[in-house]
Formats: C-alpha cells, sequence, structure tokens
C-alpha cells in the first residue's frame, strides 16, 4: 500500500492505495463518493469521467497513486450551498437526462469544454463530448443543455445579460 494525498472536492484527503487501484475504486469504495459511475471499466464510455487538475479523465484508466497532490472534481463538488452549478441546472432545464447513469460524466466533460471554450458551436459540443456515451438520448437535449449552460455561465460573468436564467426557466 502506498499512501496518497489527494484534494477532492476542494478537501485534502490521505488515502493508503495499491499500487494497482484506479482513481474510480478509491473515489467510490474509500471515499463514498458513488456519484462516478463505472459504465465499461475500459475508458470507452465516459460515465467515470472527473477532473483532475480542471482535466476530464476516465477515473478507471487514471491510477490513483497518480493522483498524488492533484486536484480531482467530482460531481459531488459542483455546486454550493445546494444551489446546482449552471451546467447541472442546464441539464435539468433542459431534460437532458433519462437514466441519468452517464450525466455525472457529461456534466463534469461539459464543464470542462465550457472552462475552455466558453461559447463553443453545436458542432464544438459534440466534438467536446465524443468521449461520453449516452444509451438513452439521441443526445440533442445534451447538446441543448451544454450550449444552454454556456449561455447561463456567460450571464454570471456578464451581469448586462444576468436576464438568461429567468428566460430559461419560462420555457420549461
Amino acid at each position: 500500500m502506498q499512501p496518497v494525498t489527494i484534494s477532492v472536492n476542494g478537501v485534502q484527503r490521505q488515502v493508503l492505495v495499491d499500487p494497482r487501484e484506479s482513481l474510480l475504486q478509491v473515489l467510490r469504495d474509500r471515499l463514498s463518493l458513488t456519484g462516478t459511475k463505472e459504465g465499461c471499466g475500459t475508458g470507452y464510455c465516459g460515465a467515470c469521467t472527473v477532473l483532475v487538475d480542471d482535466a476530464p479523465v476516465n477515473a478507471c484508466l487514471f491510477f490513483a497513486v497518480d493522483a498524488d497532490h492533484r486536484e480531482i472534481t467530482t460531481i459531488e463538488g459542483l455546486g454550493e450551498d445546494g444551489d446546482l452549478h449552471p451546467v447541472q441546472a442546464a441539464f435539468v432545464e433542459c431534460t437532458a437526462l433519462q437514466c441519468g447513469y452517464c450525466t455525472p460524466g457529461m456534466i463534469l466533460s461539459a464543464l470542462a469544454l465550457l472552462r475552455e471554450n466558453p461559447s463553443p458551436s453545436e458542432d464544438e459540443v459534440r466534438r467536446g463530448l465524443a468521449g461520453n456515451l449516452c444509451r438513452c438520448t439521441g443526445y440533442q437535449a445534451i447538446v441543448a443543455a451544454v450550449l444552454s449552460a454556456a449561455q447561463a455561465m456567460g450571464a454570471a460573468d456578464h451581469p448586462a445579460r444576468s436576464g438568461r436564467r429567468s428566460a430559461m426557466r419560462s420555457r420549461a
């Protein structure tokens, strides 16, 4: 066993890990952060996507020992004081989920995309989410949610556009 110090959702944690353990195993089994899902276990589906130093990674393929002294963000780390993060809120408002299994990975991948490109085109959203598979939807609502989140996040950054959130709610 090897000691690892990681910051998970802003909280520094020390964990003893087997060098062969994945970050997914540590998050779910040791830290009880079960929002991160195991889908395929081979890095193909994206259900286990988390952010490591703000970059999306497949936690099923990422060794926990490689997370030593890094910042990990899981779905549980989004939002503040019970409020949804704008990307989470957009997924709800656009009904961009059905069974919800892929949703945490989709949301974290979308957040990483929007941090890199705050105003993506529809095509850029589709490319940005290409590593995340959803078996339930045709992706239309997911893409719409990411585009809506981009506008909402832009409105939060620019108070003159803050009316966007109320306009999104009126469509529901």
